[in-house]
């Protein structure tokens, strides 16, 4: 089984009582973890995987309840430090119907930020590891070079790069650098996977055909474009594979997309072959899989909390 590991922000999610109401109109908040690389961790390891998250939080109860959520939930944690240099990153949240979200984020700077690129030089990459990373912490910040030494680490070792820009515009002042950046950290990926609605943001094309072709001049082995409900479309040696989605209430989006690609890399990691050796079947199959999981994580308030096991996964499929 391969193991995967997910680097960037673990923090927590504030998700509110009331739905439908602008921030500000929010008069009550529960705690619930998250961060996207932490949740790709943590379903990876609630299915059945193997997953390590690197990061660092800080030296406070957020922190503690971070680590000790993730370790409960089977993921290894020898990678996540803490620090009493900065606070756990907060992240307040907005619902609006239909589970679409408002984000307030506390990281200015936050203890994710500043994760040392020496540390990472200390962890032991294999051929046979995957590497999943996000754009939030590519924010100019000690954490943005430690990503840029784990690529470079994992990738010396010929192991497989994941980019999911998971694109957080409030968390950038500048969204022209913000776009560039992503763009700059898209030759580094051997899969790349974006929603439709990102497409526009990090290419800068006007139609979903011009964003398709331009990421796929890049040189990715596997693009993988998210469509909600509508559910997902694979591009790999010039085949286009589209996989229907499932049509659920949904509560909450937070944590779909990363419960989708954390879904997709568990099924991956439990096959001993390459990303170009993928079939169409197998492919629908791991597709279908990875969007039944996201959608029953919609029908829930959290990510990380609302987390399927295979089993379950394996009977919503078989019910629909």
């Amino acid at each position: 089984m391969k193991k995967v590991y997910t680097i960037g922000e673990a923090l927590i999610d504030f998700i509110p009582h009331e739905v439908d109401v602008s921030m500000s109109e929010v008069e009550s908040f529960k705690k619930v973890p998250g961060g996207a690389p932490a949740n790709v961790a943590a379903t990876i390891a609630k299915l059945g995987g193997k997953s390590a998250f690197i990061g660092q939080v800080g030296e406070d109860m957020f922190g503690y309840y971070l680590k000790n959520v993730l370790a409960e939930n089977r993921v290894d944690v020898t990678h996540m430090l803490q620090t009493n240099k900065a606070n756990t990153a907060l992240a307040f949240v907005a619902l609006k119907q239909g589970g679409e979200r408002e984000f307030a984020f506390y990281r200015k700077p936050s203890a994710d930020m500043l994760l040392e690129r020496e540390y990472i030089r200390t962890i032991p990459f294999t051929d046979h590891d995957i590497l999943h990373f996000c754009s939030v912490s590519l924010i100019e910040s000690e954490v943005k070079y430690a990503h840029i030494e784990a690529i470079k680490k994992i990738k010396e070792e010929d192991g497989l790069v994941v980019f999911d820009p998971n694109v957080r515009q409030n968390l950038w002042d500048n969204q022209v650098l913000y776009a560039q950046t992503i763009q700059a950290f898209i030759p580094y990926a051997d899969i790349l996977k974006v929603s439709d609605e990102e497409l526009r943001f990090i290419t800068g094309e006007d139609t979903e055909e011009e964003g398709i072709n331009h990421l796929l001049s890049q040189p990715i082995q596997l693009l993988i474009l998210t469509k909600g409900k509508k559910g997902v479309t694979f591009f790999i040696g010039g085949k286009k594979i589209s996989v229907p989605g499932f049509d659920v209430h949904s509560m909450d989006t937070t944590g779909a997309g990363d419960s989708f690609i954390g879904a997709f890399l568990y099924q991956f990691s439990l096959m001993d072959k390459k990303l170009t050796d993928l079939t169409r079947d197998e492919l629908v199959s791991m597709g279908t899989f990875a969007n039944a999981v996201a959608a029953m994580v919609t029908t829930k308030h959290g990510a990380i909390s609302a987390l399927p096991t295979t089993e379950e996964v394996e009977t919503f499929v078989s019910g629909k």
